[in-house]
């Protein structure tokens, strides 16, 4: 089901775009509707207007006017069924009403990045384009990509910033966080919290403990933990942060020995922001992975590990289509807080900034430690669509917190400020847990517990004005006003290990056990801490908890009632079950053993293994249980991909372990193939450096679900089926967001043509089964190893399957790029990347996915 996008959204969020005019080309093609109203132009905002008008190429995004019901997921009781609900939902209403919009993209050979939580379409393209978009009827805005700030004025580092000592930080005293810590006694459990940033140090010393990709072991696990959307962290797949500002805002919100308001909030990160400003397409895919995380490589969404909370400390200007996204997060009970930006100057109203500043948004500024309002806090009312600004104001002057480094710093700005907002939720949610997921109660609470301070030269009142909103952010008194309709579970987990001497129980505490309480409405899940204890607030009901932990049994207790204000207390001793030792052989894709290759059982507290030069590996003591096993190869991967099997111990296991044919996320995957020459015939007219033709394609070739029948070719060892050349280009790892896309590259590197050289074509076969080959001969290397390369890429007809060949390649290939990438940059299955893996008489298959 969708709905049309509310007109509010299309006049007063979109007010600030420029209404020029744009000409309209005569006729439309298939898919194409002209309306009568609103024009073309007015689809268009003034900086994608101004950026094409010189003739250039800019990137943007078309958003679509259908938005998804997200009614169902509103309804749904417990935040992973909304989260679930609401995923399904945005996903579908994009896979339908983006269909005609890429088809016409895909059709004018023009590279697109789909989004689903916002519902819109990235494109890179001329005037000529932006203007057949914005005449489709199913298309509400065109707008150019932008890049925001990260919300951060002045900072200082100096000598008292190097260490802490447990003290907690003037924020946290100043919104009277350390009160909740001592009279309600809790401090953010059973809540996760979220940023968009530049990343954390996942392994802070103070951000390390409640990071949830920690296994208790010294491990972690990334997964579904930490999301880079940039590209920036590198092929690791490790957490970074290349800026600082991410694990900033992640200490004041749950830094431990005094930095962060809510020091035992379980947090995860999605880096939206490349260095010091964040694209839109990174924030957009940060959004998505906010509401449905996945795994390190954007595959395999669980919406049901979504956090409760995410900080913005991030904006810039005075349009965004951010607000689609914060009405999701919403939907589902997702608590957001963002920057109301740095543009003031302690005087003019009207100077907050978007997404902050618009009306869906909890938008936050700032104060210093003498309580005045920053002299760079932004005020409303907002330009975007005039709804009073900021919510609520907190501390964001010489604010210290963690620092990549393991270190600390001072820093002021809004940015500062926006996370003690989301820490105080998480206190707020974990002691007053029935306002989890209650976005319109919980801001609320904030609200009313807020102090007044009297600034209305913006407008407004003494209690809600355009400099201060509700006022400075009052925690204790929040906490103290909300609905305390919760019981608390509190217990101590210890082992149940007999002496062998004594024969007495040892009843040791055990630290890192799950605690997970469950109803129909609520799940919540703790950990024990080093002294093996734990605490729940929960609402009132009847709940089952499971206690789990490595190494020992799990045991489940059921039918716990729970009145309001009521203290239980549940003891537990775990019994540890028997060890057995694990082993196998590893084999690559072809079905040889594979040295290097590292073996781990997941998310448990076991090392890594590596098998020896046999395949070999052995996993002494692995308790007894089920767990998922997962095979890594080493670099270079080629095409062994990873291989993850359900592994049952229950005794002593062995095991062979083939791995997969490596696979993008489209389901292209690769492996070694039978090398079977064609031998080129027809001429293509190439020369020299850097040159390009376009060739027909005898039967329609696809790539990524897109079919095609015609590309370039170029002396650079590449096939292009988007540009008709791809110019002085440099070969890159992939995938890339820079040009060229949609692409498949048998040895893309310098390459030159001599008069010994030729690039030749050949097809063989007839009917349905053609076989289509493009033959690079004797190219040489305008920068690389002596000698010259013969090899080729072959389209079939049949299978839909791509081939590439090498009768002769220097240096095996060692600066070459090989394998395909989708039209936007954003998906790949690369076999090399200058790495000297290619020999004379081989060939790789790649065999398609469905897109």
């Amino acid at each position: 089901m969708h709905l049309p996008r509310p007109p509010w959204r299309r006049s007063a969020v979109w007010a600030t775009a420029a209404l020029a005019t744009a000409a309209l080309l005569a006729g439309l093609p298939a898919g194409e509707v002209a309306e009568a109203a609103p024009a073309p132009s007015a689809k268009i905002d003034a900086a994608l207007l101004r950026a094409v008008d010189s003739g250039q190429d800019a990137s943007f995004f078309v958003v679509l006017e259908d938005q998804a019901d997200l009614t169902s997921a509103r309804s749904k009781r417990s935040h992973s069924a909304k989260t679930k609900a609401a995923f399904d939902a945005l996903r579908a209403e994009a896979g339908s009403s983006q269909k005609s919009l890429t088809a016409f993209l895909d059709r004018e050979k023009v590279g697109h990045q789909d989004f689903w939580i916002a519902n819109a379409v990235q494109v890179t393209g001329d005037k000529k384009l932006v203007d057949r978009i914005a005449k489709r009827s199913d298309v509400a805005r065109v707008v150019k990509e932008q890049h925001y700030g990260l919300d951060e004025t002045e900072s200082q580092v100096s000598a008292a910033a190097a260490t802490v000592d447990g003290t907690p930080e003037w924020g946290v005293k100043d919104i009277k966080a350390d009160q909740v810590w001592s009279q309600y006694d809790t401090r953010g459990e059973g809540v996760v919290i979220a940023n968009i940033d530049s990343g954390v140090q996942f392994d802070h010393p103070d951000l390390v403990a409640n990071y949830r990709g920690n296994n208790g072991d010294g491990s972690f696990t990334h997964d579904y933990n930490f999301f880079d959307a940039t590209g920036q962290c590198g092929a690791s797949g490790l957490p970074c942060d290349n800026n600082g500002h991410g694990t900033h805002t992640m200490g004041t919100m749950a830094g431990k020995h005094g930095i962060g308001v809510a020091p035992n909030a379980t947090w995860i990160a999605a880096k939206g922001c490349e260095t010091s400003s964040c694209s839109d397409s990174s924030l957009l895919a940060a959004g998505q992975w906010i509401l449905a995380p996945t795994d390190s490589s954007g595959q395999n969404p669980r919406p049901e590990l979504a956090p409760n909370i995410v900080n913005n400390s991030w904006g810039g200007g005075n349009t965004t289509f951010y607000q689609d996204i914060v009405e999701a997060w919403n939907a589902v009970g997702i608590f957001e807080a963002f920057a109301a930006g740095n543009a003031g100057n302690g005087t003019t109203c009207s100077t907050a900034e978007a997404p902050g500043a618009q009306a869906p948004a909890y938008g936050v500024g700032a104060y210093d430690v003498s309580g005045r309002i920053a002299s760079f806090s932004g005020f409303g009312p907002s330009l975007v669509d005039g709804s009073a600004k900021p919510d609520i104001s907190a501390p964001g002057v010489d604010v210290r917190s963690t620092w990549p480094g393991s270190t600390y710093k001072v820093s002021s700005g809004t940015s500062m400020a926006t996370p003690h907002v989301a820490g105080a939720v998480a206190l707020l949610w974990s002691s007053a847990p029935s306002l989890i997921g209650d976005i319109d109660g919980t801001r609320a609470a904030l609200n009313e517990g807020a102090i007044d301070v009297d600034d209305t030269h913006c407008g407004g009142t003494a209690g809600m004005n355009n400099v201060w909103g509700e006022g400075k952010l009052d925690i204790f008194a929040s906490v103290d006003k909300a609905p305390h309709t919760a019981g608390t579970v509190t217990g101590k987990v210890t082992d149940k290990v007999t002496d062998k001497v004594t024969d007495k129980v040892t009843g040791a505490a055990l630290t890192g056990v799950a605690v997970k309480a469950e109803n129909d409405a609520t799940s919540r899940t703790v950990t024990t801490g080093s002294d093996g204890s734990y605490r729940l607030s929960l609402p009132v009901g009847t709940y089952s908890l499971s206690y789990s932990g490595y190494g020992y049994a799990v045991r489940s207790v059921t039918g716990l009632e729970l009145a309001a204000g009521q203290d239980v207390a549940q003891d537990l001793a775990l019994e540890p079950v028997t060890t057995h030792a694990v082993s196998g052989t590893v084999l690559d894709v072809t079905g040889k053993p594979l040295a290097r290759t590292t073996v781990t059982v997941e998310g448990v507290p076991l090392p890594a293994v590596t098998t020896d030069s046999s395949g070999r590996f052995t996993l002494p003591k692995v308790a007894e249980g089920s767990y998922t096993l997962t095979a890594s190869p080493a670099a270079p991967l080629l095409c062994n991909g990873v291989r993850s099997t359900a592994l049952t111990v229950d005794g002593d296991e062995s095991l062979t372990l083939r791995l997969p044919a490596r696979a993008d996320a489209a389901g292209n995957s690769c492996a070694p193939a039978t090398y079977a020459w064609i031998k080129g015939s027809g001429k293509v007219a190439l020369s020299g450096d850097e040159d390009a033709r376009n060739v027909s394609l005898p039967f329609p070739v696809k790539l990524y679900g897109v079919s095609y029948t015609s590309a370039a070719v170029t002396t650079n060892g590449l096939v292009n089926f988007l540009e008709p050349r791809v110019g002085d280009y440099t070969n890159t790892a992939l995938p890339a967001a820079a040009k060229p896309n949609g692409i498949v590259a048998p040895l893309w590197d310098d390459l030159t043509l001599d008069k010994r050289s030729s690039v030749q074509t050949a097809t063989t076969g007839t009917g349905g089964n053609r076989k289509f080959a493009i033959v690079w001969d004797n190219v040489l290397f305008a920068d690389g190893p002596a000698g010259r390369a013969t090899f080729e890429v072959v389209f079939d007809e049949a299978t839909g399957a791509i081939t590439f060949q090498y009768l002769s390649v220097p240096g095996n290939g060692g600066k070459a790029t090989v394998g395909i990438e989708n039209q936007s940059g954003t998906d790949a299955l690369q076999y090399s990347f200058n790495q000297p893996v290619l020999t004379n008489g081989s060939a790789v298959r790649i065999a398609q996915g469905a897109k």
